[in-house]
């Protein structure tokens, strides 16, 4: 036999290759069967998705921000489009094509152009912000894409911006720009970006999935001209001062609205401590403590005190004066003078709630409600933590913090007829069709105070700026009503630093019929450091410029029935002053102060009346009536006085009325006061 048969195992191994081989293929053709079938029918709506964001990008698009405005329609803030222009040199093709376009509608240089369209990284931008009209020429081209990114502009440049605040990342961060970006913000939309299989975009094939909605215009009640001056002014201030920062609000006090604002902190003015940063007021709280005074009918304006040397010790502290010459002093007298030693004796005739609620209803230790981010509302403790000096520090101004927008409102109150507003910032929110959807109104918060008693309180703080400690503040042509203040700054551990002071000034004008308030403050003055010589010419200053400004937030036609023209004119003698104790609380909570001088209807001689058995709050009146000054010593039954009834007088003398117990040994007013 020539030929070989195979051997059985031979042919039966390779029969079982064969079969393994003919299996693996039919599982191999099972799992690609059934792969094909999990990408085109389970996972088909995955792999769609995925194949048309190789030809469509999704890309989120702004809103439009919207714009913050004056009270005059002005633009404070407005935003504006601007292109980023992002480059991928992995998607280029023509490198020299895309620098040349780059530097032809860009202006950038040819080295930049370069730069960012060489190499293979995935991404690059182009340096620098462009307009929308540059960045057109630049669409069509491979691997340059361009996005539009919102600006926000400032035409005034650094006019109110730490009123303004900013806009980082689109957010708005301080200001009305955090605290009202909600409105300003809008709501960003989405469209659909189509490209050609290399990747570029097809122009005209965009589409919309969310238009977006630009923001609402907010309008506020600031005044651009006079926060410009105010801000001049208040520079002016700390640079001659050699002051650290200061505040200055002008509000209108009949409204609440805020005309303008401005702080300097460190010298930036980015920040607003009118309304985030506290500090004990000083001097500029007396007026709210002789209105507690005044409303509970504890003392009237003509009552005194014997304020001795300019000192008084009391509880183991000394209560001292700064050249107000001591002696006795009318209520009307301490407030003129500013005397600590004055208002501290007549606040011991305060009961704690007396001179707790009314420094409350002046809104001292809560929020104004301005709608600003991070309002700070200071500190007035509550009686039952008061010490044994609370009462008399209350009184002057320490042992409670306020902000410089808190101290405006509550002088507002008094040039308002007692009426304490909300601060009102934000004037209209218009709708996008440029309608308004809100409009901000006035709103009293409460009464602090009657009318009488602010009315009486304006004329006292007319003359503390006619011949007071406010005299730097006073205009030939108007009255202006005003309150200056000193006082010690706490440093960073808590304690009083030495040789730092506080400087401030509220006042309203015209004093009778107020259309603008102001309360200026100087943090840290160098120079001159008391509130009248450093703050108050702030006022005088600002007040100055801002009449002749031609377009003003002021009723020149009201303003003209408020000249001196329309009042009598000031004696150079000072009012007549009664010095009067409080009794039980029959006198009058307020009398008005007579002049000294003869008018008609009132004769110039004449005999004292017989008032021996009479009342003390009969006896005033009718020595008031006359002209008469008066010094009272005791109180309830008036017992004798001197001149005697029947001795001839004029109008103008002074009768010292004994009455009471106190009459016989000869007492002054207030002896439980120590002083």
């Amino acid at each position: 036999m020539n030929g070989r048969r195979k051997p059985p195992d031979a042919s039966r191994t390779l029969r079982v290759r064969r079969r393994l081989a003919l299996l693996c293929w039919v599982v191999a053709a099972a799992v690609m069967v059934a792969r094909s079938a999990e990408v085109q029918v389970v996972e088909r709506a995955e792999w769609t998705a995925e194949a048309l964001a190789q030809h469509e990008k999704s890309r989120v698009v702004p809103a439009a921000r919207g714009r913050i405005l004056d009270r005059n329609g002005g633009e404070l803030a407005v935003s504006r489009w601007r292109a980023v222009v992002g480059v991928s040199p992995r998607e280029i093709r023509n490198r020299d094509e895309v620098a040349a376009a780059l530097v032809e509608h860009l202006g950038v240089s040819a080295r930049t152009a370069k730069a960012v369209s060489a190499g293979t990284e995935t991404w690059k931008v182009v340096p620098g912000r462009y307009s929308m009209t540059e960045a057109e020429g630049l669409r069509g081209l491979r691997g340059v894409y361009v996005e539009r990114e919102p600006r926000r502009l400032y035409p005034r440049e650094e006019l109110a911006r730490g009123l303004l605040g900013v806009v980082r990342e689109g957010v708005g961060r301080g200001g009305i720009e955090q605290s009202m970006d909600s409105v300003l913000a809008g709501q960003s939309g989405r469209e659909i970006i189509v490209r050609d299989n290399r990747g570029r975009e097809i122009p005209g094939q965009v589409l919309v999935v969310k238009p977006p909605v630009a923001g609402r215009d907010v309008m506020l009640t600031i005044d651009q001209d006079l926060q410009a001056i105010a801000e001049e002014k208040l520079a002016d201030a700390i640079d001659s001062a050699g002051a650290e920062g200061g505040d200055l609000v002008i509000t209108d006090p009949g409204t609440g609205e805020i005309l303008a604002m401005t702080s300097v902190v460190h010298g930036s003015n980015a920040a607003l401590s009118a309304v985030n940063t506290t500090y004990e007021p000083g001097s500029t709280m007396k007026p709210f403590t002789t209105a507690a005074l005044l409303h509970h009918r504890i003392a009237a304006l003509s009552d005194s005190v014997d304020t001795g040397h300019g000192s008084w010790s009391v509880n183991g502290r000394t209560i001292t004066d700064v050249g107000n010459g001591g002696g006795w002093l009318t209520l009307h007298e301490v407030m003129k003078r500013s005397s600590n030693v004055g208002i501290a004796k007549f606040a011991t005739l305060l009961s704690h709630g007396q001179q707790y609620t009314t420094l409350r209803d002046f809104g001292f230790g809560t929020l104004t409600g301005v709608p600003l981010p991070g309002e700070a509302s200071g500190v007035l403790r509550r009686p039952e933590e008061w010490s044994l000096l609370s009462k008399h520090s209350l009184a002057y101004g320490y042992e409670l913090s306020a902000t410089a927008l808190q101290m405006a409102m509550a002088f507002g109150a008094l040039a308002n007829g007692g009426w304490l507003m909300e601060p009102q910032l934000v004037r209209e929110v218009h709708s996008r069709d440029g309608g308004a959807v809100r409009l901000g109104r006035p709103r009293a918060i409460r009464r602090a105070v009657p009318s009488p008693v602010a009315e009486a309180l304006t004329a006292v703080l007319v003359d503390v700026v006619e011949g007071g400690t406010g005299a730097r503040a006073r205009m030939t042509t108007f009255r202006v009503a005003g309150k200056s203040g000193t006082t010690h700054a706490i440093g960073g551990n808590g304690r009083y630093e030495e040789d730092a002071h506080h400087a401030s000034f509220g006042a309203y004008f015209p004093a009778e019929d107020p259309q603008l308030l102001f309360f200026v403050r100087l943090d840290r003055p160098r120079e001159a450091y008391f509130g009248g010589e450093a703050a108050a010419p702030v006022t005088l200053a600002t007040l100055e410029t801002l009449l002749s400004a031609r377009q003003t937030p002021i009723d020149r036609q009201a303003l003209a029935l408020a000249s001196r023209q329309a009042v009598p004119t000031p004696r150079a003698t000072p009012v007549v002053r009664f010095a009067v104790a409080a009794d039980d609380g029959a006198m009058d909570a307020w009398p008005a102060a007579a002049d000294a001088s003869p008018t008609p209807g009132r004769p110039t001689r004449m005999t004292v009346p017989a008032l021996e058995g009479a009342s003390v709050r009969v006896a005033l009146r009718r020595l008031h009536k006359l002209g008469l000054r008066i010094r009272l010593e005791g109180s309830g039954i008036v017992r004798t006085t001197v001149p005697g009834a029947g001795r001839p007088v004029g109008a103008g003398d002074t009768i010292r009325v004994l009455a009471g117990d106190h009459a016989r040994g000869g007492a002054r007013a207030m002896p439980d006061q120590g002083g």
